[in-house]
């Protein structure tokens, strides 16, 4: 995971304290795992944010937030990971997830048109509400597994690789230093 690329995106603890807003929350806010980067908080904060775009309600963000302080991971990544269902992708998404249910509660996908209207949604919306949310509740811990177990897969990659480069390198030190004490 390219950790100073994230790292370069979330504010330090020092910047989070000068954001006079962020006060009226508590000390809370302030806990640690909220907005330092480790293999947990980032995975975790994948799960979560992956999650949450899934759920066909307003203030994904919100939901989000919470989550991420009660499962003490990265706040930042959570909610921005929220916006993979923005105003353009969503109609797609829900969609999909739609048919996912759909085809899991085993009934027939129906021709629907979008209108955004309160009739639309007292008279569509009850003839697809099992299949469509039983479809963004798959979706979402599905998304939001790949995204945990990718974060964390590709996280410990690269510390073990690190590891083996660091201790090639210390070999070559004691090489070079063992063969420049022959030599003398």
């Amino acid at each position: 995971m390219p950790k100073k690329t994230l790292r370069s995106l979330i504010p330090t603890p020092a910047r989070i304290r000068e954001i006079k807003s962020l006060r009226i929350l508590g000390e809370w806010v302030y806990a640690s795992n909220l907005w330092h980067l480790n293999r947990y908080s980032a995975s975790m904060a994948f799960f979560v944010g992956l999650f949450v775009a899934f759920v066909p309600i307003p203030s994904q963000m919100v939901l989000a937030a919470v989550l991420a302080v009660l499962l003490r991971c990265n706040l930042p990544l959570s909610v921005a990971l929220v916006w993979v269902t923005n105003p353009v992708t969503m109609p797609a998404i829900f969609f999909m997830a739609y048919k996912v249910g759909a085809l899991i509660i085993d009934v027939p996908v129906q021709d629907i048109e979008f209108e955004l209207s309160v009739h639309w949604f007292t008279h569509q919306l009850t003839l697809i509400w099992r299949p469509f949310l039983l479809g963004c509740l798959i979706c979402g811990l599905f998304c939001g597994s790949v995204g945990y177990f990718s974060v964390s897969m590709a996280w410990r990659y690269r510390v073990v690789r690190h590891w083996k480069e660091r201790k090639r390198r210390r070999a070559e030190r004691q090489r070079a230093a063992a063969t420049d004490n022959i030599g003398d």
